[in-house]
This record gives C-alpha cells, structure tokens and sequence, in this order.
C-alpha cells in the first residue's frame, strides 16, 4: 500500500483517487475550490471558479462508460439515478443508411451523460465514499516537495507543500489540477529538467445555450455537425435538459452577434436537422467561452523522467479544445492507466514513472493527436468559408469514412467508435468492412447543406 496525493478534485481526479483507494492505497485529493454540492443542486448553486469551462457543454461517451463499469462498479447507475440521460447513438443513424440491421454488439455503444456539475457531484459523492480516499477542499498546492533521488541527477517528489505551509507527504504525486495545471511552476521549483511542452490556442470561440423540456430532441444529424463557417454541437444533459452550441473562429467578428438570443436562434432555426433543439425552454442566457489551449506535455525527455514520484493525468498532463467533448471519456482512460500502473510498479518510482509515459503514448495520446489534427483541419475549412476562398486540401481517409459515414452502416459504426473513444481512428480505417464501404462510396458526393451559406449566415446573425 502506498500514500498518494492527487492534485484536484475534478471529475478525472476524483475517480483516480477512488480507483487507487480499491486497491488499498491511502490517497488525499487537495481541491483548492470550496464545498462540493448534492447532485440536485449542483448545476444551481456550486460554483467551480477553478475550472473556467465548467458550465460549458460536456458528454460523457461510450468508453466513459465502459472504464466506468470495469474500474468503478455502480458509478453508472449512480449516474443514471441523478437524472443524467441514457443516449443510444446508434438510434441516430442517418436516414440514408439503408443496408443497417441491429447487432447485439450495438449496446456497448450506449452511455449516460449530464452536465458537468452534476456529473462531478456524483463523482465525488461516489469516491467520497470509498474508504481510504480523504478529500479536503479550499487547500491549494504550493510546491512539490522532494527527497532522496532515486536516479542520479533526477530529482524525486515526496510529498506537497500547501499555501498555508502544510507539507503532506506522499510516495507518489497525481497532477489532475485540469487544464490550469501548474506543473511546469511546480518542476522548475525543484529543478526538474523542464517537459517536453506542445502549447497553442487553436483559435475557437464557443456559443452556449442550456434547454429544458419534457422531451429531450431526437437526434436527426451528428452531435458534432460542420456547416461552412461555423459548426453546431448538440448535447443530451440530465433532468430534460440539453444544450447546443454554435462555435467558429474566435477571429470571426461578424460571429460575435451569436451572443444575441435572438440571433443565435435564428442560426439554429435555419439548420433543418437541428432547429427542432429550439423546441424548450430555454433556461440560460448565451454564454460565451474563447481562449483554450490547446496543450501536450511530456514528462520522460530523451529517455529519462523530469522527476520520480511524480505523474500527471487527463487535462493536467494533455487538453484539446473541448470541439469533440471527448476530455472526459479520454480522461477516465488515463486515470485506468494509472491505476494498472501503479499496481506493477507501486514499489519502483522509476519503474513506474517510465511504464506511465509508455503506456499513456500508447492507450492516450493517439486521442489527443487525431483531435488537434481534426481541429487544424476545421480552422482551415471555417477561415476558408469565412473568406469566401475555397478549401485547398486533399480529401483524407477521414473525409472519406464520413462520406461513406452516410451511407453505409459499417462505416457509421466505424464512424461511432471513433467519436465514442472506442478505437483509434487507423483501427477503424484498417477494418475489411470499413475498407469496403468506402471504396463502394468513393465517388458519392458529400451528404446534403445541413444549414446556411455564408451569405445566409451573416443576413440571419444581423436579423
């Protein structure tokens, strides 16, 4: 058994820490925000001044639930009790795939989601509970601190000192302080050679409006939509409440008029697969995020770790821009990783520090590189758009499997994997099936408009 610190008490942290405590480690979770709240009154009253996005849309995915039910038995329908939705992507398939037939294998692709406050307060409910975990809130992380090295010139953490002086020992350190992480902060203080650090905001800015209603909206387009210059995304949330958001370019000034309630339904009013979300009531105003990073950052360089007894995990150690809303799902699979390691290496700081970098390159980080590609390749279509140029680049395999996508249940499946975190995206492309389906298609033309041309769209935002 080991003592372990885990740095936040978010959603990733939090079920951390409760994956550790299972298989008895002593783990301490420091939150430098205040008192968590009760699922029922979390999106109401619990204000999370430390994570920036926390009102903003969130989902949980398929291989969210899949770790859920292997690492964190009863979580899922703890979910389910506080009123987040179930959600069968399959049941949204577009109408022009005529050659579908149910498979059994279709319910793994079944989840529950909610919005992120009550999603957390469940979260926390449920580690809180787990004998072993202490969570203290309203103490935030100073600095590492470090003892002994356990290899020559590579400094070894052995615990935290808190803002008010408090050293809390640890034989191992969890960084899952999100994507505000002082990591680097942290290692520059004990002079670790600094990790290796991808860092750029992408350029998006995000448009948000929260629904209520006795039915949630059937689904008739992809949750994740591109039309021209800006992209829609729809999102099922607990308790009969859903949300959409318009993004674009943060650049985009005549996009800015999205603010306007009225505007931003006139928008969505004029995309045939998705105006029927306006059907509720609406129960937030617009709200407005821009300015996230992306972020990549590695800590074993040329071999060898920045520091021992030390890891990071979810968006404290890699964040994309929350387009695919992936970052949960991509983080539970972190926190599994760290868990399998720890149980191998529990007794070889160095041991673990290296089976951590390895195996997060290879179950995490292809995540990460296929969404900032995908985002890169967004900017370039919306700023094209946007400018009235057209798009110079060659289709991809990617484009392609969405084309296909349309048409083709084995491609849609592929499709499904890919955006539930299931499988990498060469997996997919890699299958007979998918292969197939996408040669049948290759010269089919892309699926119907899904909304408002430029013109359009500059004519609706000025009403």
């Amino acid at each position: 058994m080991a003592s372990i610190v885990v740095c936040g008490a978010g959603v990733i942290g939090l079920s951390a820490a409760a994956m550790l405590a299972d298989d008895g480690h002593t783990v301490t979770v420091l939150e430098s925000d205040g008192e968590v709240r009760a699922a029922a009154q979390a999106w109401t009253s619990w204000r999370r001044p430390g994570v920036a996005q926390f009102r903003q849309p969130h989902n949980l995915f398929a291989r969210f639930r899949r770790v859920a039910d292997a690492e964190l038995p009863g979580l899922t329908d703890e979910l389910a009790a506080a009123g987040c939705a179930w959600v069968d992507p399959v049941a949204a398939r577009p109408p022009s795939i005529t050659d579908f037939e149910p498979r059994d294998s279709d319910d793994v692709l079944r989840f529950v989601t909610g919005r992120r406050p009550v999603v957390e307060a469940v979260v926390a409910a449920h580690a809180q509970a787990k004998p072993g975990v202490t969570v203290r809130r309203g103490v935030r992380v100073h600095s590492l601190v470090t003892g002994r090295s356990i290899a020559s010139g590579v400094p070894h953490v052995t615990g935290v000192r808190t803002d008010d002086g408090e050293r809390i020992p640890a034989e191992l350190v969890v960084d899952a302080s999100g994507r505000r992480s002082p990591a680097e902060r942290w290692l520059s203080g004990i002079n670790a050679t600094p990790p290796v650090v991808e860092a750029g905001d992408r350029g998006f800015v995000y448009y948000t409006r929260y629904f209520t209603g006795a039915q949630r909206p059937v689904r008739k387009a992809a949750g994740l939509t591109a039309i021209g210059s800006f992209s829609i995304l729809t999102l099922d949330g607990d308790n009969d409440t859903w949300s959409i958001t318009l993004y674009g370019l943060s650049n985009d000034t005549e996009l800015k008029a999205a603010r306007d309630p009225a505007a931003f339904d006139r928008v969505l009013g004029a995309c045939p697969r998705h105006a029927h979300w306006l059907d509720g009531t609406a129960v937030s105003d617009v709200i407005a995020m821009a300015g996230i990073l992306d972020r990549y950052r590695r800590f074993v360089v040329d071999g060898r770790p920045v520091a021992t007894g030390f890891v990071a995990i979810g968006d404290a150690w890699a964040c994309t821009n929350p387009s695919a809303g992936r970052g949960l799902s991509t983080g539970l699979v972190h926190a599994q990783v760290l868990r399998r390691v720890v149980r191998e290496y529990a007794d070889d700081p160095l041991a673990l520090v290296l089976a951590m970098d390895e195996d997060t390159e290879q179950h995490v980080t292809p995540f990460v590189r296929t969404q900032a590609a995908a985002d890169r390749d967004r900017v370039t279509e919306m700023a094209a758009a946007r400018d009235g140029r057209g798009v110079r680049r060659m289709m991809s395999d990617m484009d392609r499997l969405q084309i296909a996508a349309s048409y083709r249940a084995d491609a849609f499946r592929g499709m499904l994997d890919i955006i539930n975190c299931m499988a990498f995206v060469p997996e997919v492309l890699a299958r007979p099936e998918v292969k197939q389906a996408i040669a049948d298609l290759d010269d089919a033309p892309p699926p119907p408009k899904l909304g408002p041309d430029r013109a359009e769209l500059l004519a609706l935002l000025a009403g």
